[in-house]
């Protein structure tokens, strides 16, 4: 967990937005099987449960990365040459972020890409206030397609950072060509320091996915309760089921809402029909192994520089090296 568009925000969703949103809901709603992206988790709700999530004891990758982020710190500063730019993917929370601006007083920018101007704007001035020699330079773009950069940026050198798992909600082939795209977005002899979740034992996976208090299977129903509250859908939502499930296979994690009984729904006036048992798969998450990662990052064009994990072995960072 979770997803590429992770946020905590409360912002009044634009109109662009939820028509995006609707025809997303209709198209995946209207396949088989049926599927919903995950990244639209993430109204104000879902941003507040998954808050919730990242402290709760089951889960661990939060945590994890944070340790492995304030053990390496040091070490990763060292790859970031003079006057360096950083460009993250994904802007999500400041706190991964400030553990590096902290780290390395050498970097000259940081420019971080999401498509919420607002959030970005939010965040920037955070970090504008509590770090003045920094300059912070939003871009508001989908970062899993091509975007420029500012011209400020252009000519230093540039370092990647895409915390939190987020390329295990990509399918691999997606994932490689995210990473080519990076790669052609930070330009020769460029680093990408990238979260990534391992393979472990199953009843670990299935833990931090299923906890104990039902966290995780709010935060899946609430994308039936957004659909009700912004598309005029008439889900009840004790009628679906949160599943969780490790698929050995593909390695990764599965999310469901499972249908308890045959039942229709209807949304803006179309109306779906669900067998008894049948699913709408809401997030893939996928676990990697150390040689697993590396090979598709070398897909892309990158060679692994370092692999560093926390002292259990659930979460690694790594710091890639494009190939000239």
């Amino acid at each position: 967990m979770k997803t590429a568009l992770m946020k905590t925000r409360t912002q009044a969703v634009k109109p662009a937005e939820a028509t995006s949103f609707a025809e997303d809901i209709i198209t995946g709603l209207s396949s088989f099987p049926k599927s919903v992206s995950a990244k639209h988790f993430y109204d104000a709700i879902g941003s507040r449960l998954f808050e919730r999530i990242t402290r709760l004891p089951e889960y661990y990758p939060t945590r994890s990365e944070m340790r492995v982020l304030r053990d390496r710190a040091a070490q990763i500063a060292d790859l970031i040459p003079l006057n360096a730019a950083l460009v993250e993917f994904g802007s999500g929370s400041n706190a991964k972020i400030r553990l590096l601006l902290e780290a390395t007083p050498k970097l000259s920018a940081y420019a971080p890409v999401d498509i919420s101007a607002k959030y970005l704007e939010e965040q920037a001035e955070e970090l504008r206030r509590d770090f003045p020699r920094l300059e912070v330079l939003p871009v508001v773009a989908d970062f899993t397609k091509r975007f420029e950069l500012p011209s400020r940026i252009r000519p230093r050198p540039r370092i990647g950072f895409f915390p939190g798992s987020t390329i295990g909600n990509f399918e691999p082939l997606a994932a490689v060509q995210f990473l080519r795209n990076a790669a052609r977005i930070l330009g020769r002899d460029s680093v990408m320091i990238v979260g990534v979740d391992l393979v472990k034992d199953e009843k670990i996976l299935h833990a931090a996915y299923n906890d104990g208090e039902g966290v995780t299977a709010a935060f899946n129903l609430n994308l039936l309760a957004r659909i009700n509250r912004e598309l005029g859908g008439n889900f009840v939502l004790n009628q679906f089921q949160h599943r969780a499930y490790f698929e050995p296979k593909r390695q990764r994690i599965e999310m469901h809402l499972v249908s308890r009984k045959r039942q229709a729904v209807s949304i803006g006036g179309k109306t779906f029909e669900f067998e008894c048992g049948e699913t709408i798969h809401t997030e893939n998450s996928y676990k990697y192994t150390p040689q697993g990662f590396a090979d598709l990052a070398r897909q892309a064009g990158w060679i692994e520089g370092f692999f560093w994990t926390d002292p259990d072995e659930k979460f690694s960072v790594r710091a890639l090296v494009l190939k000239n």
